[in-house]
């Protein structure tokens, strides 16, 4: 069953958002600027609205956007689903302040306050005039700041082009690349590795526009490209992309004939690469021998090892395949002759290039401690923190000058306005000189050092056995592990990835190092609620585990993200993706050498899942090993495979398409293709008494609020939806939006407190598999799954349900049943005592109610309606949950038939009966697989901000058209009585119409005789 959900607003159903509205979202103190203005209707009011806090921007920076709550506004109005006009009022907001000088004060703030996330999803906004005003807003924010910030914004862009579900995000993204390309095309072209491969995909795009937009971005991106020995054939190399089996032997043939004189820099690679890598697989030795000769003749002018690195794995291994079956002598030679340039060039004497040690980039945070540094020499007071969002930010554009070797004065002396948000004394162009200098100086110091690292020193080499229960995981399996690299494990459902990763962690790996040698370090989402009102710093101090004072956990913090302001929140406010990040500082202030990662894209959103690849491939001295099902973000970062298949651990050299292609099998473990030896069938659920068709509504929500007590803001707002036996939803949103609440109240496991009432049919039983796969059995870990369903339905009905929120009797709710519960029967008064049972009444039901004090002889029997209104609602749902359990109940609750149930989602009777759960691998919920989603859902809740807007699946609620779905004649369900035994149920003959005029007859003539006839026989 799945989630229906309310049409999409409309614009004429959207009144224009008045400035009252707006003030209440962010309230102004007594003389503070009124950030209302900025969303106002009136374009010349709110552009000298913007002026003015421009003006003070400029002056205080982001500390002047965030006292009014600048970005939080803007973001909450982009979330406004129900109000275009917002929508459109807070991108315009973000135009006009940069138009009016305050884009400097904005970029530290924009990517980390959601404010980027926000505005590209709204690149999707079905109100063409708020999506342009979104795309408007990031490109006009791309034209105005520091061009060295494209690093920042790239990832997610890309992310979109690649993996968006709706094309208006692709062309979007698009016009913003365009606008990255011609505002910062120095810096672009340092990225176009990374730009190109997402473009020649976006190419073969299957929507047009997308099509068309992608070819216009690549010709701009490849127009960055300024060697001039290929520039002529910047037209031919994209056609090749366009079109590979007839262009690229003709581009091939064109550039072999080409004398190469100009020096080869990154950009050039980035698009002659995939044309060489598709050579090489070319049937005709001639065209492989060119791809040769060209590689050999660009290799030779390529300046640095650092910068030919990056396309090493694309073009070594087809070589040294290609030298080992080529026939021709000669053409081998020169093949030959290509593959040595490439290793003498690219600093690889041994090999194929496929595991080589990742580059060595600055870190930010190094960098921001130096900047510190200068400061306090410089005798500042106060001295600025590590932590600020100014000093975060522009640390990252240093970095990235650190990283293209640009160690300019000029350049550098460009981020002075950012150090002027932070002090203005001492003067912070002499900051700046000295910055440049000690990062150069710095810079040559960490290039020797990297040196060393490539010799890959070993942390693990073991062998061992692994077990669970009954059965053998891995057999005398071997497990290296080299310094700095990036370990995908993968293998199919139950080889026991989870099962190592927790057996390392517990030191039960025979011959792994003991955290004395090797500090191991498993980063998981394992904060519980008892923490959620805990301070983040103060949470990461209270930590026993880490080895660090104050002063370096708060610089720790600083380096993922965590400004001081979001240093002192609650960690109950952090979304999954923030969640993640504490972690992963906790790991960085635990000093890890190994770090273990299960499912770290869980719950994470475009920008985080952007930053968490970032932030592993940038990890020099740390090892990782990382279990995950998306294969996006695996490819992405891995540098290993180790594989578990047939009781053995088997490594891999390169990244997850690497594997895939030397075993094509496991390409089932990262599609939704169900596997030959493990699938699983879920029961067919029973008829619902009462409901004829599949588009009749089952569960409705109407104008429903909630907040958690313990949050100061509401988490969900005038929330109205409804489901049907047809529903199939995918419930979407950024992480912290209230998808999860949503669900909760849906199923009764919290309760509406804001507003709003919640209906569902009565019979009806909702089953719900939590994103924590332990949600159900916290409490019973140690039970066999065979005993804790024993426990669960040992009265026929399901004890889990009786203890939801919803079924939980409050003092006042006790006092209105108390009121309620008298009842005058003939003149005398009685009191309710129990609802015993329930039957049919027309359109609804009615239900036999005890008297306290009387026997069973004085029950009587009271409408739904009349015992709702006198309190009674939980003792009516609990008969209801009751009667639809029992009519759910198709199999007895015997050993035998609950393994075979069991066996139905391929769970083997021995782990059913004789392994407790607490052992078992967690069940994935895959929420972010769009594949999975796409492939089942017709409806699409799209949660932000706690409010919901529906699209998809046409119902009209109330009529419950459709088609009937009565049971056809011979599908009678097999019943079974209380001890497991089958209940025969014999069918009778049907009548013909002579037989039934007979016996009709015979009931005549048998009343006329004053015989008693039953109500069967009428």
């Amino acid at each position: 069953m799945q989630i229906n959900a309310m049409p999409a607003v409309t614009a004429s159903a959207v009144p224009v958002t008045s400035p009252a509205s707006l003030k209440a979202a962010v309230a102004p103190a007594a003389g503070q600027f009124d950030i209302s203005g900025l969303f106002i209707a009136d374009k010349a009011a709110r552009e000298s609205s913007a002026a003015s806090l421009a003006a003070v921007a400029q002056k205080d920076g982001p500390k002047a956007l965030q006292s009014v709550g600048f970005t939080d506004a803007v973001v909450k109005a982009l979330g406004d689903k129900k109000s275009p006009a917002a929508r459109e009022g807070a991108a315009n907001a973000v135009s006009t302040l940069v138009k009016s000088g305050a884009a400097k004060a904005l970029e530290p703030l924009f990517i980390d306050s959601g404010l980027y996330a926000a505005l590209l999803d709204t690149f999707a906004d079905k109100m063409p005039a708020v999506k342009n005003a979104a795309v408007e807003a990031v490109r006009g924010y791309v034209a105005a700041m520091d061009p060295w910030a494209a690093g920042l914004i790239l990832p997610a862009l890309l992310h979109e082009i690649k993996t968006a579900g709706k094309w208006q995000m692709k062309t979007g993204s698009l016009i913003v690349l365009n606008q990255l390309i011609a505002s910062a095309p120095t810096q672009t072209a340092r990225l176009t590795p990374e730009i190109v491969p997402v473009l020649a995909e976006a190419i073969w795009d299957t929507k047009a526009d997308v099509k068309k937009a992608a070819r216009d971005t690549l010709e701009k991106a490849t127009a960055l490209i300024s060697n001039k020995d290929i520039e002529r054939f910047i037209p031919a190399l994209i056609k090749a992309l366009i079109n590979p089996v007839e262009e690229v032997p003709n581009t091939i043939g064109l550039l072999s004939a080409t004398t190469f004189v100009s020096e080869v820099d990154s950009p050039t690679l980035s698009l002659m690469v995939p044309l060489l890598a598709r050579g090489l697989s070319e049937k005709l030795t001639a065209t492989k021998r060119k791809v040769a000769v060209i590689i050999d003749n660009m290799a030779k002018l390529v300046d640095s090892a650092v910068t030919v690195r990056p396309f090493i794995p694309k073009l070594l291994p087809g070589l040294i395949k290609v030298e080992s079956a080529m026939g021709d002598p000669e053409a081998r030679s020169v093949v030959a002759r290509a593959i040595a340039t490439l290793r003498q060039v690219g600093d690889v004497p041994h090999g194929d290039g496929s595991d080589l040690p990742p580059l060595k980039k600055a870190d930010e945070k190094h960098v921001a401690h130096n900047l510190i540094a200068i400061y306090k020499k410089a005798n500042a007071d106060p001295v600025p923190s590590v932590a600020s969002v100014e000093v975060m930010y522009v640390s990252n554009l240093a970095a990235n000058l650190v990283n293209d070797k640009n160690f300019d004065l000029a350049e550098w002396q460009a981020l002075a306005p950012y150090l002027a948000f932070i002090s203005t004394h001492p003067d912070p162009i002499t900051i700046v000189n000295e910055w440049v200098v000690r990062s150069a100086s710095q810079d040559d110091d960490d290039t020797e050092v990297a040196e060393d690292e490539e010799e890959g020193e070993e942390l693990c080499n073991c062998q061992f056995s692994l077990a669970y229960g009954a059965k053998i995981l891995l057999n005398t399996a071997t497990l290296r592990l080299k310094r700095g690299h990036r370990y995908g494990l993968c293998g199919r459902n139950g080889t026991g990835k989870s099962t190592l990763m927790r057996a390392i962690t517990n030191g039960q790996v025979e011959g792994f190092p003991s955290p004395d040698e090797v500090r191991t370090f498993y980063v998981e989402h394992d904060i519980d609620g008892s923490e959620a009102e805990t301070a983040i710093l103060e949470f990461i101090l209270a930590d026993k585990r880490i080895e660090a004072d104050k002063e370096e956990v708060i610089e720790t913090l600083a380096s993922v993200g965590f400004s001081d302001e979001k240093q002192k929140q609650a960690i109950g406010s952090l979304s999954g993706g923030w969640k993640m990040k504490l972690a992963l500082a906790r790991a960085m202030l635990f000093k890890a050498d190994i770090l273990l990662l299960d499912e770290p894209t869980n719950h994470l959103d475009v920008v985080n899942v952007a930053w968490l690849e970032n932030y592993l491939t940038n990890l020099k001295t740390c090892t990782s090993i990382i279990v995950s099902h998306d294969s996006g973000f695996l490819n992405n970062t891995i540098t290993d495979v180790l594989h578990l298949n047939r009781f053995k651990l088997k490594r891999y050299k390169g990244n997850l398409e690497a594997f895939m292609k030397q075993v094509p099998e496991a390409r089932s473990y990262y599609t939704l293709e169900a596997a030959e030896d493990y699938q699983f069938k879920l029961p067919d659920p029973p008829l619902l008494e009462g409901v004829k068709t599949k588009e009749k509504s089952l569960l409705k929500m109407r104008k429903v609020g909630f907040q958690y007590p313990t949050q100061p803001v509401q988490q969900l707002y005038d929330i109205t939806l409804q489901i049907s036996l047809s529903s199939r939803v995918a419930v979407l949103g950024p992480n912290g939006s209230g998808k999860s609440t949503l669900v909760k109240l849906l199923i009764g496991d919290s309760e509406p407190n804001k507003g709003g009432e919640i209906w569902k049919h009565p019979n009806l039983v909702i089953g719900y598999v939590a994103q924590h796969a332990f949600h159900h059995i916290d409490n019973h870990l140690d039970k066999t799954p065979l005993e804790y369903m024993l426990w669960r339905y040992q009265t026929g009905e399901d004890l889990e349900e009786m203890m939801k929120a919803n079924r939980q009797i409050s003092e006042e709710e006790a006092q209105k049943m108390k009121d309620g519960g008298v009842v005058v029967v003939e003149g005398q008064k009685r009191i309710i005592d129990e609802i015993v049972g329930r039957k049919k009444l027309k359109q609804s039901y009615e239900y036999e109610v005890s008297f306290k004090g009387l026997s069973s002889s004085e029950n009587i029997w009271l409408p739904r309606d009349d015992l709702i209104k006198r309190g009674f609602e939980k003792k009516v749902l609990e008969v209801d949950t009751r009667e639809a359990q029992r009519l759910g109940l198709l199999r007895p609750l015997v050993r035998r038939e609950i393994e075979k149930h069991f066996a139905d989602f391929g769970l083997e009777p021995e782990f059913v009966s004789h392994n407790t759960m607490r052992g078992l691998s967690g069940v994935l919920v895959i929420t972010h697989n769009r594949d999975f989603s796409e492939s089942l859902c017709t409806e699409v809740w799209a949660m932000r901000d706690g409010r919901l807007e529906a699209s998809g699946h046409n119902w009209v609620e109330g009529q419950g058209a459709g088609p009937r779905i009565d049971k056809k004649a011979g599908d009678e369900d097999d019943q079974y009585d209380a001890m497991g035994n089958k209940i025969e149920n014999k069918k009778q003959k049907k009548l013909t119409a002579a037989e039934a005029r007979k016996l009709k007859k015979e009931r005549i003539a048998r009343k006329k005789r004053g015989e008693e006839i039953t109500d069967d026989e009428l």
